[in-house]
């Protein structure tokens, strides 16, 4: 006669883990090549001479789900 297996031993492997969320990104991390280049032409030139590189900025983050 062969040995039963009880529900129990196999429960553990079918049981459903709940799905995990994503973890989502702090918009301080978010595009930082667009960031990078923003911050330094407003140092360097005023954000009066930037507004090409804040737009691409804001774009990137819109993109990434950010309400800006």
């Amino acid at each position: 006669m062969m040995p039963l297996i009880s529900d129990k031993s196999i429960a553990p492997s079918l049981e459903k883990k709940p799905a995990e969320e994503p973890k989502k990104l702090k918009a301080c991390c978010a595009c930082p090549d667009t960031k990078r280049a923003r911050d330094a032409c407003i140092m360097e030139n005023g954000e009066e001479k930037c507004g090409h590189l804040i737009e691409a900025h804001k774009e990137c983050m819109r993109k990434m789900g950010f309400n800006i």
